[in-house]
C-alpha cells in the first residue's frame, strides 16, 4: 500500500523535480561528449527548449522523463491511483505540447530524436548513444 503523503510533504517532494540537468540527461550528455560530439543546452529561442542541441546538422535531443511524458508501453508511465482528475490531464497535455514543440521544430528544419529516461540506464546507455550518432550521420531524413 501507497504511503499518503500531507500535502505539505508532497509539495515539498515535487518541488525538487528538476526540469533541467536531470541524472538520465546528465549521462546522455557525457556519453556523447565522450563520443567526440560537442552541442549546445537548452536553446530558449528554440520551441520546447530542447535539451540537447547540435546545430550544425540541425538536430535536437530531448531527454524525457518516462512518467512525466507518458512513454508508451514502459512500466514507470503509470498514472498514480490517487488524485487521477489532476494526473491525467497533466500528462495528456504534457504529450500534447511535447507533439507541438516536435511539429514546430520540423517546420523549422529541424530533426528531433527523443531518448526516454528508461534508455539512460547503464544497460542501455551504449545502444542510445549509438542510435543517437547514427541518427547525426544520417544529416537530412
Amino acid at each position: 500500500m501507497p504511503i499518503q503523503q500531507t500535502s505539505a510533504a508532497r509539495s515539498y517532494n515535487m518541488s525538487r523535480i528538476r526540469a533541467k540537468n536531470t541524472s538520465p540527461e546528465i549521462a546522455i550528455r557525457k556519453a556523447l561528449f565522450k563520443q567526440g560530439l560537442r552541442f549546445r543546452l537548452h536553446v530558449r529561442n528554440l520551441p520546447g527548449k530542447p535539451d540537447i542541441v547540435f546545430s550544425k546538422q540541425k538536430t535536437v535531443i530531448f531527454v524525457h522523463g518516462c512518467f512525466w511524458h507518458s512513454h508508451p508501453g514502459c512500466k514507470r508511465a503509470t498514472i498514480p491511483k490517487s488524485n487521477i482528475d489532476y494526473w491525467i490531464p497533466k500528462i495528456t497535455n504534457n504529450t500534447l505540447r511535447d507533439q507541438r514543440h516536435y511539429h514546430e521544430l520540423e517546420t523549422l528544419g529541424w530533426r528531433v530524436f527523443v531518448v526516454w529516461e528508461c534508455r539512460t540506464k547503464v544497460l542501455f546507455l551504449v545502444d542510445t548513444v549509438n542510435d543517437i550518432v547514427k541518427f547525426l550521420d544520417r544529416g537530412s531524413p
